[in-house]
């Protein structure tokens, strides 16, 4: 039990690698943030534009969703950071995790509002139309709320998924919490560090998996 503790549980090493997890948390939830909004909100841009139902803008969105879903983000991560500087575009580390983790979650949130939209009864098109909305206002303030208001919950729990993806970056030096975890391990030789990571996930992201919890019940009850 003594050599458990001190292999996990090392006071001294959790003490003096403390403050670089929490840097490395402050870089976990501003990349989070940023890929979500980004992410969810190029996503159903992309939804309300195949909603024209003009071919060949419609067909390449269903590429782009089906190929950025169909590969592994860590591929796609890797290919970004090591092929782009072979034609001259050099990003930083995160600013290629930002832009590849909001790729991805636009690909599924696109497949999510899409399947929103497509299930909201014909006769609400109709009803906005017989009121002299044009397709662009009854798709924006009739349509586009009641199909988002239904895909929330899959949404959601799509959103936290993709945000603990951040802990990809480890592989090309982001300094999130896995990442200056990885590195305190290393220098300590003990695995204390990693579990203050596991830790500081469970606290930023517990609440977010609760609250997903809580807007599937509440959105699953009818008349909600």
């Amino acid at each position: 039990m003594d050599r458990f503790l001190d292999t996990f549980f090392n006071a001294e090493v959790l003490a003096r690698y403390a403050p670089s997890i929490l840097d490395g948390a402050l870089v976990t939830v501003v990349l989070s943030v940023l890929i979500v909004l980004s992410g969810i909100g190029l996503g159903t841009l992309l939804a309300c534009l195949r909603a024209y139902r003009i071919r060949p803008i419609s067909f390449l969105i269903v590429i782009y969703a089906d190929i950025l879903r169909a590969l592994p983000p860590l591929v796609v991560i890797l290919v970004a950071y090591f092929g782009l500087p072979n034609v001259g575009v050099v990003l930083s580390a995160s600013v290629v995790l930002y832009l590849v983790l909001t790729l991805v979650l636009a690909a599924f949130a696109e497949e999510i509002v899409w399947a929103g939209i497509t299930s909201t009864p014909q006769g609400q098109w109709e009803a906005a139309r017989s009121t002299g909305l044009g397709f662009t206002q009854a798709l924006v303030w009739v349509v586009l709320p009641q199909a988002v208001r239904m895909v929330i919950p899959p949404l959601t729990n799509r959103a936290i998924a993709i945000t603990k993806m951040t802990a990809l970056g480890l592989v090309i030096g982001v300094p999130d919490i896995l990442g200056n975890a990885s590195t305190a391990q290393s220098f300590s030789a003990n695995a204390s560090p990693l579990t203050l990571a596991a830790i500081a996930y469970v606290i930023l992201f517990l609440p977010f998996v609760i609250g997903s919890r809580w807007l599937e019940a509440r959105f699953a009850r009818p008349g909600a």
